[in-house]
């Protein structure tokens, strides 16, 4: 189904996932005009600098009056500022004006949304695009960011078809293969898959960064070390508020971590080479079928 152009599109948060969406809805033709709202002129300034927003406000100006005309908005902020955004744009919003999101986790975006929007609930259309790199800010932005890529909507039972039909069909015009999951199953999936690798990456840079020897071991590391910390490199803020959020989930995921890893110590004060291998062997048949089912372009 395809709908009729986003003439005005307003993102609030223009930076690695902002920055593309707009640029990929303008690049193909599916955007009018994009406003940017955001913290750091200097980040507002170089996005127009590369035409990925035509005008912009910074969160200290009067930018909620340009939401009355707009068609879409997209959030795209670390999730602790949603609330402060929903409430600011409540009595803001034009009567047709469809708001959507780009938040790592979805019950908690969807509950503080309940909790300020009001009559404009049913136009709001959770979302998660399943995409990113390590690099931030609008100079980190690129219209391939999405191809191929899944981007998760949770609608609520309220949700206006034509709202969620207008989201997915955005979505689909960056390239993006758009999927329907219910919030609370969305979190499950995304503290498993997602939030517990950040945080492992991060913890892993903080243990090595404890040791008396860190120096020396940084000065050794390789790309194992580099492929396996990469995550780390991310937004800390975000996913500050990501981990926050989801943290009911995520601690649940890292009891389950933590016994593996003690399978592993069991394993290794035994030395127990064959269970080792067969721990490894399963582990790397798991991955390379998925990355085989990936590759094939099988949804998973």
């Amino acid at each position: 189904m395809t709908i009729s152009r986003i003439g005005k599109l307003v993102v609030v948060g223009v930076g690695l996932i902002g920055g593309s969406f707009a640029l990929a809805l303008k690049r193909s033709g599916a955007a009018g005009t994009v406003v940017g709202v955001g913290r750091s002129r200097g980040n507002l300034d170089a996005a127009q600098r590369r035409g990925i927003v035509d005008r912009s406000f910074a969160l200290d100006q009067s930018w909620t009056a340009e939401l009355a005309d707009a068609d879409l908005v997209l959030l795209a902020t670390p999730v602790g500022q949603m609330r402060s955004l929903f409430a600011a744009m409540a009595q803001h919003l034009g009567p047709r004006t469809v708001v959507t999101d780009a938040g790592s986790t979805k019950q908690d975006v969807i509950a503080v949304a309940r909790e300020c929007l009001g009559s404009a609930l049913p136009r709001f259309v959770p979302g998660h695009p399943i995409a990113g790199t390590e690099h931030s800010g609008s100079v980190a932005a690129f219209d391939a960011l999405f191809r191929d890529k899944h981007v998760v909507l949770t609608p609520l039972a309220e949700t206006d078809p034509e709202a969620l039909a207008r989201v997915a069909d955005c979505w689909t015009r960056c390239g993006a293969v758009v999927r329907k999951l219910d919030a609370a199953r969305h979190d499950a999936i995304f503290a498993a898959v997602s939030h517990l690798p950040h945080v492992l990456a991060f913890a892993l840079v903080a243990e090595v960064a404890a040791r008396p020897d860190a120096d020396e071991c940084f000065a050794f590391a390789g790309s194992g070390f580099r492929d396996f910390t990469r995550l780390a490199s991310g937004h800390s803020g975000m996913w500050r508020d990501v981990c926050l959020a989801n943290r009911d989930a995520l601690r649940r995921d890292l009891v389950s971590y933590r016994d593996e890893l003690e399978r592993v110590e069991t394993l290794l004060a035994a030395a127990d080479g064959d269970g080792l291998l067969r721990l490894f062997e399963r582990a790397r048949a798991i991955r390379d079928g998925w990355l085989e089912r990936q590759s094939g372009g099988e949804e998973v």
